[in-house]
């Protein structure tokens, strides 16, 4: 049987012309990989959700600006630099709440600014192209240590409760949320059981975290999103893993839309909420959750996707923000590839590393 943990999500073709992206807005029920080599093509498809989930955005991000910038024709430096940067700023507005997108590119412009004084641009080119491999490949050792820390947590038999999808589908493998459940795999744990809330209104619990831990041979329930309360009060959750696509100073983390009513509800229940989210994601810029741009989403999202026919009237007012922001004082903690963070997190941070000065660093 396939097994999700088995699919790459997002690589850079042999020959370096291509970025290679598995379509998951076709999933479950095609697995098709796309090659993009324009702009356009790879501006719409991080929008448009075929690839998705902070970290592999920012795998995407890097590899799309590296193959970008191997296509110009110029061996002036100055020149490849302008164009360079035009190709981030634009690939930078395609979705402006996960900060993985602009903090990889942020991190392949910091290479442009290092080397340029000392490399031909064809240099700097092969340069790029090994930074972007780089973040690639930490991004699969990151994901793999927040889920040995949320392994950690488990006890055999446990019950948990995710939201949207935090798995190898959201990364270049293992994934964060789900991570903790690929590890106890590894270890022969057969006995954990993984709610997946389906994730209105694109539904990437359902059709993405359900079909991951089914692949996987977890014992996987799909539930409505406002089914969550009930299998709580049965006493079927034990631990809550989410992902997270930015986290404040102190410690507010925005995720998919749902995941702060999710934290009120372990909250009540007495439920540990952990978020789980690589260092790239911590933002020290940001102070409180009230300072995060929340991208909203088109209202057809909504009123007539998945629907055989509209289930709305038409002109009715659509509210469709793509994350909601999580208090800081509803997270039990945030598992950073560096450790677990707990309250106060502004203390927590610092004394893991993620200093207010540490951009670029993951």
């Amino acid at each position: 049987m396939m097994n999700a943990l088995s699919l790459d999500t997002v690589r850079l073709s042999e020959d370096g012309a291509s970025l290679i992206i598995l379509d998951q807005t076709l999933l479950p029920g095609e697995i098709r990989y796309r090659e993009l080599s324009r702009a356009e093509d790879i501006w719409e498809a991080i929008y448009a959700l075929r690839v998705r989930g902070a970290p592999a955005i920012g795998v995407a991000a890097a590899y799309g600006v590296c193959l970008l910038s191997a296509q110009l024709d110029t061996e002036d430096m100055d020149a490849f630099c302008t164009q360079f940067r035009k190709h981030k700023d634009y690939l930078n507005s395609a979705r402006p709440t996960a900060v993985n997108l602009s903090w990889a590119l942020r991190r392949m412009e910091r290479v442009l600014e290092d080397e340029r004084d000392r490399l031909t641009v064809a240099e700097l080119k092969e340069r790029l192209r090994r930074e972007a491999h780089a973040i690639r490949d930490e991004d699969i050792a990151i994901s793999r240590s927040i889920g040995q820390l949320g392994f950690e947590l488990l006890r055999p038999g446990d019950g948990i409760l995710t939201h949207c999808n935090a798995g190898t589908l959201a990364t270049a493998k293992y994934g964060t949320a789900l991570a903790p459940v690929y590890i106890a795999l590894e270890q022969g744990w057969k006995d954990l059981r993984v709610f997946c809330d389906e994730t209105r209104p694109l539904l990437q619990g359902a059709r993405l975290s359900a079909f991951e831990m089914q692949t996987a041979g977890v014992d996987a329930t799909l539930l409505c999103d406002n089914m969550a309360s009930s299998i709580m009060a049965r006493g079927d959750i034990n631990i809550v893993f989410v992902g997270c696509d930015r986290v404040a100073a102190n410690g507010d983390a925005a995720n998919k839309i749902g995941t702060s009513g999710v934290a009120i509800l372990a909250r009540h229940y007495g439920i540990p909420f952990y978020v789980c989210a690589p260092s790239s994601t911590i933002d020290p810029a940001i102070t409180h959750g009230g300072e995060i741009v929340i991208e909203e989403r088109p209202p057809e999202e909504v009123t007539e996707l998945w629907y055989r026919q509209r289930m709305a009237p038409e002109g009715v007012k659509v509210y469709n923000p793509a994350f909601d922001v999580t208090d800081h004082s509803l997270i039990t903690g945030i598992i950073t590839e560096r450790g677990i963070a707990y309250p106060p997190f502004d203390q927590a941070f610092r004394r893991l590393g993620l200093t207010p000065d540490r951009e670029g660093s993951q």
